[in-house]
């Protein structure tokens, strides 16, 4: 008797270790509904052509969808013994509509089946990535737009560099999702190709349609090499790339907010709907969700790390291997989902507190630069001079435990001789950041500006 999966070669079943290695149904069942759109493509396809009559495609494409309606209902049992979705799916098939069921695999093999599987997965989870980054950026923009004017320290090596505004800091992120979403785009473009009917790995002598089965699949067109076709896991890790570098973007912000919401800074606050408390220390409020999304990137970063080193050394065309694709990309996109979800929420919920933020903007001598342009501006200074006049105004306030602005005229006299009062209306934090008009600048007119074009990009109205 033959195996029942692998036919004649094989006259009895698995090691119940082999079984255990090899058995893919525990994580690649998720590929159900696109494993089941890839079928019935195939199915109509191979009718067209007329490989297969009218009236075994009608009852292949009435059980694919039986069994798409179990699988939807709950109602699908997932069975170990049968491998992989693939299997799963056809074996269900065979008991609804008998023998016929079999000629569903006609000009076909899993190897080009779950490329395609993969593909429009990966396709799909890109799309709702795309559309949940936009989400964050108009979460940022509104929250920006608010903040326009409300100023903060700028920082360079986690020390006060200058004043911005809480608007301007919030709308790099906004960039930096910008190109995410690019990057995602640049990947469902590339992966937008449609493996199937390259079959094992060279093709089929059967009078196939692949721009056929392309077209119902949404793809641009079908792939143009066979062995490449079923090999290829490049979309896989370009998705998994984006990914790692839109998490590191995350990463970066959910840092900032444990940091701001430290007693310390005191920047900003979260409510009780994004931190937790402490089992022993009823003060604690603690940001929970920042610093798990800042962990949830390691994540994602380890996924595409662990399928570049699977991928590396493996000759063409399939290799069993390559079925490690599956659970950390599955596991990658969907903990990135999680976390530009809980993102979102937290900038919802996020309140700045003014005071403190401008407070801190004006500690650390953080308008020098301010004085050192008014220097070159007013009086003409080459910036080296002005820098070093600045330093020596600085190097005498920081002596004496006092800002800039609390040095007198003839204490900045004694540097430079030309200073006038004119100096003090630059020392500022509020004149700071408005004098920062640049495109780009944190003016908060620039400010305004730039929040007001996203949110008009975004497909939202500017409150």
């Amino acid at each position: 008797m033959s195996n029942r999966m692998w036919g004649g070669r094989f006259a009895s079943g698995p090691a119940e270790i082999m079984e255990e290695i090899n058995a893919s149904i525990g994580f690649d069942k998720r590929l159900a509904p696109q494993d089941i759109r890839g079928s019935l493509a195939h199915v109509a396809m191979l009718g067209k052509a007329g490989i297969l009559p009218a009236e075994d495609v009608a009852a292949i494409e009435e059980g694919l969808k039986a069994v798409r309606g179990e699988i939807e209902a709950g109602q699908f049992t997932f069975r170990r013994d049968l491998e992989d979705i693939h299997m799963s799916v056809e074996s269900r098939l065979r008991e609804i509509v008998g023998p016929t069921a079999g000629r569903l695999h006609t000009a076909r093999s899993r190897n080009d089946q779950v490329a395609t599987d993969m593909r429009l997965w990966v396709r799909d989870t890109l799309d709702d990535l795309d559309a949940q980054a936009a989400d964050l950026q108009r979460a940022l923009a509104e929250t920006a737009l608010a903040h326009a004017g409300t100023v903060m320290p700028g920082f360079t090596h986690l020390q006060s560099a200058q004043p911005v505004t809480f608007g301007h800091h919030l709308l790099a992120y906004v960039e930096m999702l910008a190109r995410d979403r690019g990057r995602f785009r640049d990947a469902r473009a590339r992966l937008n190709e449609c493996p199937l009917g390259a079959a094992a790995l060279a093709g089929t002598s059967f009078p196939i349609d692949r721009h056929a089965t392309a077209a119902a699949l949404g793809f641009d067109r079908p792939t143009a090499n066979s062995l490449d076709s079923v090999a290829d896991r490049d979309f896989a890790l370009e998705a998994l790339s984006a990914a790692a570098i839109a998490a590191v973007h995350l990463s970066r912000f959910a840092e900032e907010i444990v940091v701001w919401t430290s007693a310390q800074f005191g920047f900003v606050k979260l409510s009780d709907r994004f931190t937790t408390g402490s089992s022993i220390m009823p003060q604690k409020r603690n940001p929970d969700a920042a610093e798990l999304v800042r962990a949830k990137s390691g994540r994602v970063i380890g996924a595409l790390s662990a399928l570049l080193i699977v991928m590396k050394g493996l000759p063409l065309a399939y290799s069993k291997d390559m079925q490690e694709d599956k659970e950390g990309t599955f596991d990658a996109l969907q903990t990135l989902s999680l976390c530009l979800a809980a993102m979102a929420g937290m900038v919802r919920d996020l309140e700045p507190v003014p005071e403190v933020l401008k407070a801190a903007a004006g500690s650390g001598y953080a308008t020098a630069t301010d004085l050192a342009d008014w220097l070159v501006r007013e009086l003409g200074l080459p910036f080296r001079d002005a820098h070093h006049v600045t330093g020596r105004l600085v190097g005498a306030a920081s002596a004496r435990g006092i800002g800039l602005e609390a040095l007198s005229l003839d204490e900045m006299r004694a540097e430079e001789p030309r200073i006038t009062a004119a100096i003090y209306d630059v020392l500022g934090v509020e004149n700071s950041v408005g004098s920062r008009t640049s495109y780009g600048g944190t003016a908060p007119a620039n400010v305004r500006a730039q929040a007001e074009r996203w949110l008009g990009l975004l497909g939202q109205a500017p409150a």
